[in-house]
């Protein structure tokens, strides 16, 4: 009876400590992960880059002197109108072909008091164009046109012609140069080279539209993100036929540099 008692006994003790496991493992708890919604950023309706900086130009159109003034910039990079989409949403996009681009120059204002030697002549005061543009491009060459509007100083119809050879030596840095035209009609012409009335120093004189200017504009692109860039040109040019003729020119040679930021934006409405 002894051995038959300590043989259960031993049996026991050598079930025990796998019982004990069972008892002290605890039960796993069920975990149910809900699925996340998919968020689909909207197409933005609008994109466009704005330029701001500065500019070393001549006081006016015709002159010798030089002043500083502030640089600002307007490209349109796409638009969707009615369903018709213009241009791309990807940053640094370049498209090739045909394509469509926005159009904007600031000119300050014209004044004797800033310009003793134009004494005698009307003020001109500070002038916003607005236009549309068009361009075709090649993998490493480009034509393009613009036509603008004025408002404020003058309310005529200017346009730039030119083309360009690209160079890239990385994906984010873009050299380019090539040839430009000018060309203003006569309201313009008449606003900034005319003379209504003759002068102590000026012969009454209007000025005609047509090609006003030809030159050739090297430039630099940068992109420091998706976002942000710096852009910079230097630009010559030779005023042409009435410009040229004009009383009030001092300098057919006119020479401008101009250094910016740039800022993308995207509008969704």
């Amino acid at each position: 009876m002894f051995r038959t008692t300590a043989l259960r006994l031993t049996a026991l003790l050598a079930a025990a400590p796998a019982f004990a496991g069972t008892l002290e493992q605890p039960v796993a708890d069920t975990i149910v992960i809900a699925p996340q919604p998919v968020v689909v950023a909207p197409t933005p309706r609008l994109i466009f880059t704005l330029r701001g900086g500065v500019a070393v130009s001549p006081e006016y159109f015709g002159s010798d002197d030089f002043e500083v003034g502030p640089d600002i910039g307007f490209s349109l990079n796409y638009a969707n109108l009615g369903g018709r989409e213009f241009g791309s949403t990807e940053p640094g996009y370049r498209p090739l072909g045909f394509g469509l681009t926005g159009a904007f120059r600031y000119i300050g204002e014209r004044t004797a008091d800033d310009s003793p030697e134009l004494s005698g002549l009307a003020d001109i005061d500070d002038a916003v164009e607005l236009g549309l543009g068009a361009r075709y491009s090649w993998e490493n060459f480009e034509v393009f046109g613009n036509v603008r509007q004025g408002f404020g100083g003058h309310e005529g119809v200017v346009g730039d012609l030119g083309a360009d050879v690209l160079f890239n030596p990385t994906d984010r840095l873009t050299f380019s140069a090539g040839p430009r035209v000018f060309i203003g009609d006569s309201e313009y012409a008449d606003t900034y080279f005319g003379v209504p009335a003759a002068t102590g120093t000026f012969a009454a004189y209007e000025a005609e539209g047509g090609v006003l200017s030809a030159g050739v504009e090297l430039g630099m692109t940068y992109d420091f993100s998706d976002r942000w860039g710096l852009e910079g040109a230097l630009r010559y040019d030779v005023l042409q036929n009435d410009a040229a003729d004009s009383p009030i020119t001092a300098n057919d040679d006119q020479v401008s540099i101009r250094l910016g930021v740039t800022r993308r934006f995207s509008l969704n409405f």
